[in-house]
């Protein structure tokens, strides 16, 4: 079946700098620092990328952190727990936006 976005395009991905070489090396270095040990675990940071892969909605990057987060020995339970703390923040954020329409409501009533 084919589908907008072709998974064997994530193997690309480093490709991006073809059309502009410098961009991507910046890019791919400030990456490679991001998910580099540091105050957070190597683990703990992909378990944070898969979440923010489902609220960003990017299948290369769920597909991508899905398989590094099992790499990494996360369970399929700490893996979904945290697409809920995902797709309750998202919830959250949409919600309190709420606020925003019922200021305004209240303001053309009066």
């Amino acid at each position: 079946m084919q589908t907008y976005y072709n998974p064997e395009d994530l193997k690309k991905f480093g490709n991006i700098g073809e059309f502009q070489k410098e961009m991507a090396d910046k890019f791919f270095a400030y990456y490679g620092s991001v998910f580099a040990e540091g105050a957070l675990t190597a683990r703990e940071k992909s378990l944070i990328a898969l979440a923010v892969a489902h609220t960003v909605q990017c299948p290369y990057c769920i597909d991508a952190y899905t398989t590094d987060t099992l790499e990494k020995g996360c369970s399929e339970a700490e893996m979904m727990e945290a697409v809920h703390v995902a797709a309750a923040i998202r919830g959250g954020s949409s919600l309190v936006h709420g606020v925003q329409m019922m200021n305004k409501a209240k303001e053309i009533s009066m």
